[in-house]
């Protein structure tokens, strides 16, 4: 009974203990609550500029390393093809390379001076005296007379019958001397205008041109008509011709010629670019072009990329953005990247060094000297299987 008297007053409810005072607030609970409220505050507004700056624009645009593209993945050939050529798929790719560029935000230009392969630019730098739809078109047309140079080149190695045909004479760029003369073409012509007469003379292709200004002198004033823009009527202009900038004493008129060139050939060919501007895919579209149309594999199996103009006379041309495109080739996975011999010698020397021991870098100045090294690498020599007259 004791056992079970002393059970029953240890449960009953007014025995319950109370539960322990919570323990005073320190002090250093309050200074972590201060110190939380500035943390807190300041990485909201590290945020807002992070923010603010991604949509500020610059008047800056970036050089930076873009895509290394398979050439022989974008071709398409007309249906009668077969009638003059055989076709050989090759097993490995020849890559054309592109760099971006594209306007910067301030973010952007804090990151890109930040990043070793991005080249940051002004509006002056990137577009000269161009407006950037000038540029644009430019770049445009500058692209389709890259295909059709290479359908050219290829086909005359090939032994495939082609030939060009001349478009009007259209001013791409005007060439100023330091201090332009009030009757320089550089301000008198304007960027699209189509030149179609020379002192009384018709000029419509750019060899009729060249003959009548060949005559000249440097500081002869001569006549020009052009059609402008908009216009129907041709305008009469004063130009006084100056000395050409690359010290070979030619007389010119002050400008550089848009290439309006189009090609005739026996059977089509199509190389989409998309939206991608320039002339730098010249050399890669040729060997592409050869390597599909001629039998073994001129890159041996190997993953190859090539950048460089391509000219009627198979020489080529320096491009620029020569370290941003070794930066895209060494990344797709190229053994060996291809660069015009012309290139300055601080681009060749940092496609090097961007390519290491990974990527062979080799400059070149002709389609042939590209040939004579692609079978160094373990490719076939090129041979035209194009049937012969």
């Amino acid at each position: 009974m004791d056992a079970t008297s002393n059970d029953v007053v240890s449960t009953a409810t007014s025995s319950v203990p109370l539960p322990p005072p919570p323990p005073p607030a320190r002090a250093s609970s309050a200074r972590r609550v201060w110190w939380a409220l500035p943390t807190v505050t300041v990485a909201w507004l590290m945020m807002l500029i992070v923010v603010a700056a991604a949509l500020v624009p610059m008047r800056l645009w970036e050089i930076a390393p873009g895509s290394a593209e398979s050439v022989a993945d974008r071709m398409t050939f007309g249906d009668d093809v077969a009638e003059f050529a055989t076709r050989y798929p090759s097993d490995a790719d020849t890559l054309f390379v592109t760099a971006l560029g594209s306007k910067l935000t301030l973010l952007d230009t804090f990151a890109a001076w930040l990043d070793d392969d991005v080249e940051v630019l002004t509006f002056e730098e990137r577009f000269g005296t161009q407006t950037p739809a000038q540029q644009r078109a430019a770049n445009s047309q500058a692209m389709i007379s890259s295909k059709q140079v290479a359908e050219f080149v290829a086909f005359t190695r090939l032994g495939i019958e082609s030939e060009f045909t001349y478009g009007d004479v259209v001013v791409d760029e005007l060439v100023c001397e330091d201090a332009p003369r009030p009757q320089s073409a550089c301000l008198q012509l304007l960027i699209d205008d189509i030149i179609v007469t020379f002192d009384g003379k018709p000029t419509p292709t750019l060899p009729s041109l060249i003959d009548v200004v060949s005559g000249r002198k440097p500081g002869d004033v001569v006549s020009i008509e052009v059609l402008r823009a908009g216009g129907d009527e041709p305008i009469a202009l004063r130009v006084e011709l100056i000395t050409a900038p690359d010290e070979s004493g030619r007389t010119i008129i002050g400008i550089m010629p848009r290439d309006t060139r189009s090609i005739k050939t026996p059977f089509e060919i199509g190389i989409d670019t998309d939206s991608i501007g320039g002339p730098s895919g010249g050399l890669a579209f040729t060997l592409a072009l050869l390597d599909e149309l001629s039998p073994g594999s001129l890159t041996g199996g190997s993953i190859v990329a090539a950048t460089g103009t391509i000219n009627a006379d198979e020489t080529v041309g320096a491009i620029g953005a020569v370290r941003q495109k070794a930066v895209a080739a060494r990344d797709a996975g190229a053994r060996i990247f291809l660069i015009p011999a012309s290139q300055s010698a601080d681009d060749i020397s940092a496609a090097r060094r961007i390519g290491g021991a990974a990527m062979r870098v080799e400059t070149v100045a002709t389609l042939q000297d590209a040939l004579d090294i692609l079978q160094q690498i373990g490719g076939d020599p090129f041979e035209s299987a194009a049937p012969s007259d």
